[in-house]
């Protein structure tokens, strides 16, 4: 039995001190001040987005482009949408590009992470941020307390956002009753195997900036494991005194039932199962299974004395290399969706 309560390891503590702020610590003017020569692009992805897309691209060209010239570039990156999504996002202001355009000539990869980077490779400025398209209410301080610690700290490499996340349900909003997969599988495994990382208050936020030397030294997982992926790659390749994160208030928008938050989970096992196998931790040439099965009730396929129907997805990730790696095989100039 134990005598003494755990407490916080003094490293994590430390960092979490050191290097964590407010977007309200990041005020425009300063901002503008501190930014000197560097060129800023925003890259949001997206897919079937077109009821929120426009709202960030207004939002952004109006205050941080037109008002201020704080951002350079603005692009949306349109993964293979069947709705709106491009001509909406081009009307309010971005430059549209399609991922599948930015990634000619490679082999064809699916979901977020490659998205994200298709975005990285058409983006030019030197520090990239990340935002979600699929965020309501969505205010100009998303974007400024993401590259505000790039702009004015030259030994800051990557920075990640935090929010408090409402669950709204149908009688009753729970007001951090987001980030389930959070909590229950990228927490435990992070503190698990790299506890230098368990100070990121949301690990797999889609808010996220950093230079892009850097950015462009790490591979991009396809799927969900993207954020995770990245937060370990640059653990190592930057260590994490060159990491830092900023609390962006309050992030709106729609939430996922259950069995995709499990499809989730499972990217992200497979993510950090590829990590430890490199490490040396997880039995090399070892293969988990990509095949998750869950279970739907009735169904016009349900199963006798079961009453659900069994429903399997593929859940492999795939990987896309570090941009620099592929560079001289891109396309020279973005192709509009």
């Amino acid at each position: 039995m134990r005598d003494t309560e755990p407490i916080v390891s003094p490293v994590v503590e430390a960092w979490a001190t050191y290097r964590t702020t407010s977007a309200q610590d990041w005020p425009t003017r300063r901002l503008i001040r501190a930014k000197g020569e560097n060129r800023v692009s925003v890259v949001l992805p997206a897919r079937n987005e077109e009821a929120t897309v426009g709202a960030i691209v207004s939002t952004i060209r109006e205050h941080l482009m037109d008002r201020v010239p704080l951002v350079d570039e603005l692009i949306v990156v349109d993964s293979r949408s069947t709705d709106r999504t491009a001509q909406v996002a081009r009307a309010a202001g971005a430059e549209v590009v399609g991922q599948d355009e930015m990634t000619r000539g490679l082999p064809r990869l699916t979901g977020k992470g490659d998205a994200l980077w298709a975005g990285l490779a058409a983006a030019e400025g030197d520090i990239v941020a990340f935002v979600d398209a699929d965020l309501r209410e969505f205010r100009p301080h998303f974007v400024t307390g993401l590259i505000g610690p790039l702009l004015v700290d030259p030994s800051v490499e990557f920075v990640k956002g935090f929010y408090h996340r409402p669950l709204v349900g149908t009688t009753s909003v729970e007001t951090d009753g987001g980030g389930r997969v959070t909590e229950l599988m990228a927490r435990p495994l992070l503190n698990l195997f790299w506890p230098e990382l368990a100070g990121f208050v949301q690990p797999l936020a889609g808010e996220y900036a950093g230079r892009r030397e850097v950015l462009e030294r790490v591979p991009f997982v396809t799927g969900y494991g993207v954020e995770t992926a990245m937060l370990i790659d640059l653990l190592e390749l930057v260590g994490l005194d060159a990491l830092a994160q900023v609390d962006l208030g309050e992030r709106k928008h729609r939430h996922q039932d259950t069995a995709a938050l499990g499809r989730m989970s499972a990217q992200i096992m497979h993510t950090a199962w590829a990590r430890l196998q490199r490490r040396g931790w997880a039995a090399p040439g070892t293969h988990p299974g990509t095949l998750l099965t869950q279970f739907r009730r009735g169904g016009s396929e349900a199963l006798p004395n079961l009453d659900r129907e069994v429903v399997v997805n593929d859940v492999s990730v795939q990987e896309r290399p570090p941009l620099a790696e592929l560079r001289p095989r891109l396309p020279r100039r973005r192709v509009a969706a």
